[in-house]
């Protein structure tokens, strides 16, 4: 990630959320570690990330988030691997608690990425992606 352009909050806090993952949904860890390597090999989506690492910096309430979480959806719906495949998608929906626990940990330090999170997801549900509810 480094080589990619990311700083080392965003490696950080990926590393926490791999940390996280593993101890609270093994089931579902090779399919979401698998998505995070194919969403570095997507210059589209590390764009995308980059912008939500950066719009940490920006109002809650700034319209760029529901722009940037249109354009974060539309990315997941137009590359399906970057969900994960059926069995990851499989565990994590039937983990919504953890799920809940490892995307909400650090809601508290950065209320902007909870909002891009919770938009983005709100777009793949009406599209049918079972995405677990916050």
């Amino acid at each position: 990630m480094p080589g990619l352009g990311f700083g080392p909050d965003h490696v950080a806090a990926q590393r926490e959320a791999l940390v996280l993952a593993r101890a609270l949904v093994p089931e579902g860890f090779d399919g979401f570690l698998a998505q995070l390597e194919h969403g570095l090999d997507d210059p589209e989506y590390v764009d995308l990330a980059k912008r939500g690492w950066e719009a940490e910096t920006w109002e809650p309430d700034d319209p760029r988030i529901d722009e940037l979480a249109a354009a974060m959806a539309e990315r997941y719906l137009a590359n399906p691997a970057l969900l994960g495949d059926q069995a990851s998608l499989k565990a994590w929906a039937k983990a919504s608690a953890q799920y809940r626990l490892i995307n909400s940990h650090g809601e508290d330090r950065a209320p902007v990425a909870a909002r891009l999170t919770a938009l983005t997801e709100t777009r793949l549900r009406a599209a049918g992606i079972p995405v677990p509810h916050r």
